[in-house]
């Protein structure tokens, strides 16, 4: 199978799309805490334990939705922390974020041995199965690439659009722009800044743990440390190549994936013969490098990120 093979083949893309589900819900969250001027280095860790915490409520007797609910709450508790540290105390916010990670694993990591003490292996739960949408998973090639997802797949694809309609179609999607370009114009307006940024840093921060939880209730059916691997690392980048856009961030996170799978069936050919696997390994973060490097020259940084905000300070 030569490349332009790959690039057209159906299986492809499906399996572009399920990679790139987890990043899309993560990336949107850094997106909506980074929108209102909060950076949250403390995705990879948010991640790890929402991706425990979804993982371990349907072990428990919940229901598939129940866990991603578990995840999510679990994640803005997180984000509760996050906020409150960084926002109204105006502590650093590269501290925070990175305590928080460090902080959320290692509770993730104590949980674990407390409630399964003597397992060896950790148990398996019935996962998301893939739904095919009636005629829409018939299509060429897009069918069933797009539409025999997982439901929370679809989900993810749903969320980037509402997300997108509240930050440019409603008010409260201008209070959190504004809280990240101009929050002294956000609070002449009598609206609390503190308050707007502690919103999506917990918001943001729910989103990232449904990006973990979607690692173990649709993408595998099990937990594992190291099944988040650095995806969190990779979303803050995706919100800078998306310009703090949720499509374009979205379509990031696609391009990633796809760099992803490819560098999987690479080493499936007569290329993966005489190249090392390390290199396969490495294409996609090189080539999304590349890409950042690119997209990032045109980017505009929101004004106000990580600028401490006291009101009635100038």
């Amino acid at each position: 199978m030569d490349l332009l093979d790959i690039l057209l083949s159906a299986s492809f893309w499906a399996a572009a799309i399920r990679i790139a589900s987890p990043l899309i819900f993560a990336t949107l969250g850094e997106l909506i805490c980074e929108r209102a001027g909060v950076l949250n280095l403390g995705i990879e860790g948010i991640m790890v334990a929402g991706a425990f915490a979804g993982w371990i409520a349907v072990w428990a007797g919940l229901p598939l939705w129940g866990g991603v609910a578990v995840a999510m709450l679990t994640g803005m508790m997180l984000g509760l922390v996050h906020s409150i540290l960084s926002v109204p105390f105006g502590l650093s916010q590269h501290v925070v974020g990175i305590g928080l990670t460090l902080l959320a694993t290692s509770l993730t990591f104590y949980t674990y041995r407390v409630v399964l003490p003597e397992v060896s292996s950790p148990p398996k739960i019935t996962a998301f199965q893939p739904y095919e949408i009636p005629l829409l998973a018939d299509l060429p090639l897009v069918g069933p690439a797009l539409f025999s997802q997982t439901p929370l797949t679809y989900a993810g694809f749903i969320l980037a659009a509402l997300t997108a309609l509240v930050l440019y179609r409603t008010p409260l999607g201008l209070a959190v722009r504004a809280a990240g370009e101009n929050p002294s114009a956000v609070a002449a307006q009598g609206l609390s800044v503190t308050a707007i940024r502690m919103g999506a840093v917990i918001v943001g921060s729910g989103f990232m743990a449904v990006g973990g939880a979607f690692l173990t209730l649709s993408a595998f059916d099990s937990f594992f440390f190291d099944m988040v691997n650095g995806r969190g690392w990779i979303c803050i980048a995706l919100v800078v190549f998306g310009a703090w856009r949720p499509g374009k961030a979205v379509l990031g996170a696609i391009l990633f994936a796809a760099f992803d799978a490819l560098q999987i069936r690479l080493q499936q050919t007569g290329i993966g013969a005489v190249v090392p696997y390390q290199v396969f390994l490495m294409l996609p973060y090189f080539l999304s490098i590349l890409a950042l490097v690119v997209m990032s020259r045109r980017a505009e940084v929101p004004a106000a990120l990580m600028v401490p905000f006291n009101k009635g300070e100038r």
